[in-house]
């Protein structure tokens, strides 16, 4: 049973690796999962990239303003750019789970986010982001309710394509 949790964990980790990169490199997210796969794909020395890691790099990467918004509205006395980078990262990879995976239960996504600050970065660092997280984790579920009201009702009750309510109905004018 641990072993689905540590893989997750080390693909949360490697997630992290690839924002660092990226945010270095001047690159999108996207650009550095691309060019991994592509690689791993050319040369078996190297290992492909969980779907969960690329998941996770891909995701932050297309909601990177929202979820910089959210993060800074949530520093007490700091700026996201005063942060150290793998903070950053991690805690960007935190707020997608918190957002956007829905099959990461909160508490889980912050946990896990204090142990990679632990492994990875400062002995202030597991705190505060703990901290952050914890302040991030107090809107989520009117952040998701928002969300889930844009998006429209899910399942057999929903509006289909051509039924009534759906997008492409035709009022008469």
């Amino acid at each position: 049973m641990s072993r689905p949790v540590r893989g997750r964990h080390q693909a949360r980790k490697r997630a992290v690796d690839l924002l660092f990169e990226a945010e270095a490199r001047g690159l999108s997210p996207a650009e550095v999962v691309d060019v991994r796969t592509g690689l791993a794909e050319t040369n078996s020395e190297i290992a492909p990239l969980q779907p969960y890691t690329a998941a996770a790099a891909r995701g932050v990467g297309e909601h990177a303003a929202h979820i910089d918004d959210l993060i800074s509205s949530h520093l007490q006395g700091w700026t996201l750019d005063r942060l150290p980078a793998v903070d950053r990262a991690i805690l960007r990879v935190a707020v997608w789970e918190l957002l956007y995976a829905d099959d990461v239960p909160e508490p889980v996504a912050v946990d896990e986010a204090v142990q990679l600050a632990k492994e990875l970065s400062t002995d202030d660092s597991p705190g505060f982001v703990n901290g952050v997280l914890g302040h991030v984790m107090l809107v989520t579920p009117q952040i998701r309710a928002a969300a889930q009201a844009v998006r429209g009702p899910v399942g057999p009750d929903a509006a289909t394509p051509e039924g009534p309510g759906s997008l492409g109905e035709q009022h008469p004018g």
